[in-house]
């Protein structure tokens, strides 16, 4: 039987953010280790049409802007999922490994 993994609201956030620093659903599952199709629904979730902002008229200087903090969001993810990462592999036995 498949044990089922429960993830808590701020990994669904962090993941959802993600995908949208990323601009992929699948991009940021296949880096999670996840299925798509549940990255998909946490997006749904946290991302109703009425908290999307409007990109209609902004200047180029306002696009550029939100492209940084995009990637900046991006970086600051990958950065978390390292520490974590980190904190989950210097907890187990190495076994002998050269990890």
């Amino acid at each position: 039987m498949r044990k089922r993994r429960v993830f808590d609201e701020s990994f669904k956030k962090m993941a959802v953010e993600l995908s949208e620093a990323k601009g992929s659903v699948s991009a940021a599952a296949a880096e999670l280790g996840l299925d798509a199709g549940r990255i998909s629904k946490w997006r749904a979730s946290f991302n109703k049409p009425d908290f999307r902002e409007k990109v209609d008229g902004l200047t180029e200087e306002q696009k550029r802007i939100r492209q940084l903090e995009r990637e900046l969001r991006e970086v600051k993810l990958e950065h978390e999922i390292l520490k974590k990462a980190v904190r989950i592999f210097s907890r187990g036995e190495r076994n002998g490994s050269d990890l």
